[in-house]
């Protein structure tokens, strides 16, 4: 049977186990230990007629090691997301690459389509540019990112 004090003293330690230090306004407020912020946003379509295309801007805030940046804008067509998931596969055999949202040929520049692409962009590069083994293992993740002047020319794959 257990006394009124085994039971007061179970208690006691259990609710020291629950308690921590109070937390300061850097602590509820300030930035994560480590954060990864991908936007894809603002479609602008470009050309007329056959030689139109769409370009998204990818905004990334993070202050994981891999990234040379903090907080970087750069424009990308889908085309080039295409290349870059193509190179992931080929450098990340161990890692499964999301797919891309699907080509469209009918429509695409509608703002309806725009926007769903956009969407799957978003998406992807979320996944892709959140996981660890990419973020140290791919040589253009972080480029493809953040680097304005990046070219698929340089690298060669």
């Amino acid at each position: 049977m257990n006394s009124p004090n085994s039971v007061q003293h179970r208690a006691f330690d259990e609710h020291s186990r629950l308690q921590s230090k109070p937390q300061t306004l850097d602590d509820i407020y300030g930035e994560p230990e480590n954060f990864l912020e991908i936007e894809v946003r603002n479609p602008q379509t470009h050309g007329v007629a056959r030689k139109m295309f769409t370009d998204y801007e990818i905004v990334c805030r993070t202050n994981i090691p891999a990234f040379k940046l903090k907080s970087s804008t750069v424009r990308r067509r889908y085309s080039d997301f295409e290349w870059f998931r193509d190179v992931l596969e080929r450098e990340s055999s161990r890692v499964n690459i999301p797919p891309l949202p699907g080509k469209v040929f009918t429509n695409r520049f509608t703002d309806e389509v725009i926007e769903q692409r956009r969407e799957g962009l978003e998406r992807f590069l979320q996944i892709v540019a959140g996981h660890p083994l990419l973020q140290t293992g791919s040589k253009v993740l972080a480029a493809f990112i953040q680097d304005p002047s990046f070219s698929k020319d340089y690298y060669h794959y």
